[in-house]
């Protein structure tokens, strides 16, 4: 037990400082080839930090025979966007306050808010979808995965024509090449795939050893897949935030959650709506309701000009609330 908490601590250790290589490296891959500020955080970002869930929930329910395992990646497409929605948001207002002292701003958030209102629409109008499907059966349902990842291109397609060029100036030397100005981009790719690489496999082994625990301590597959598995495997995004937060790049750091939010709308519910039956019980049920009941309240809140990173840190009571209910 004490060599399995070891390691839980190191894989933390090792998956942040990959997460400070990661968005080190994908800001300057976005400078390199001209992509926008904002598609840095929605796209490039998101889509390297959703890999370790998105292989957890193909493997459970692609390359297992077992109704448990299968049922870890239903919860596991289902507990990322509720970790997302609540836990992430709730980092980044506690972040913001906690650095408010280093940070230019203070407390401010320098946010476009009408876009990021629009990207929580787009997540909304998917995952009541999503959510609608696990309590209908009819012939063809899995053929419906392809719809989600129809929508996942399109959203694709609408972040990288998005227009908000981030300054060279406001990049950090690449840490590859600290004292280059203009890193290659040899260097630049290098450094983005190397820290990828450990991010996966540190969340790989941090997920491993909080299987083994929770299976020492007897705890339901349910509950690893819905409230332990999802805090494990959406670490990038949170671990990003914070650094991105610290550094006063909120746009970035609430542009990768909302875009990882996206990719877990879409890509692991393809893959569990084409290989499980994905139909939801109570505890399912509950982890989309108080996903959609967070949301909702950040887009009341965004549409009112309220947001602030108080209000952001109360998004974490809804996970909280969630979590009561395994226990009622």
């Amino acid at each position: 037990m004490l060599l399995t908490c070891i390691t839980l601590l190191l894989a933390i250790i090792v998956i942040y400082y990959s997460c400070e290589l990661f968005v080190n490296g994908i800001e300057w891959v976005g400078h390199k080839f001209n992509i926008s500020q904002c598609a840095i955080g929605t796209v490039l970002a998101a889509f390297g930090t959703a890999l370790p869930e998105s292989v957890v929930t193909l493997v459970a329910v692609a390359f297992n025979g077992t109704s448990e395992q299968k049922d870890i990646g239903v919860g596991a497409a289902m507990g990322g966007p509720l970790v997302l929605g609540t836990i992430a948001y709730a980092v980044v207002g506690l972040c913001i306050i906690v650095f408010r002292k280093r940070r230019e701003l203070g407390t401010e958030i320098d946010i476009d808010s009408t876009k990021l209102c629009k990207d929580q629409l787009w997540f909304l109008s998917i995952f009541v979808f999503k959510v609608l499907l696990g309590f209908l059966a009819f012939t063809g349902k899995p053929f419906t995965a392809l719809l989600f990842l129809a929508a996942y291109a399109l959203y694709f397609k609408k972040e990288m024509g998005v227009e908000c060029i981030i300054p060279q100036e406001d990049l950090e030397p690449l840490k590859f090449q600290p004292h280059q100005s203009d890193p290659t981009i040899s260097w630049v790719m290098g450094q983005t795939i190397f820290s990828l690489i450990l991010i996966s496999a540190s969340s790989h082994l941090f997920v491993k050893n909080l299987e083994l625990i929770s299976t020492l301590w007897h705890v339901p597959p349910l509950v690893i897949s819905l409230l332990l598995s999802p805090l494990a495997t959406e670490l990038p995004e949170i671990l990003n935030a914070v650094i991105w937060v610290r550094q006063g790049k909120e746009t970035l750091a609430l542009g990768n959650i909302s875009g990882s939010m996206m990719i877990q709308a879409t890509v692991p519910s393809a893959l569990g709506i084409y290989f499980t039956p994905w139909l939801f019980d109570r505890h399912l049920l509950m982890a989309g309701i108080v996903t959609l009941i967070s949301i909702i309240y950040l887009l009341f809140t965004l549409k009112r000009n309220k947001l602030s990173p108080h209000r952001l840190v109360y998004a974490g009571l809804f996970y909280l609330i969630f979590a009561l209910t395994f226990f009622i």
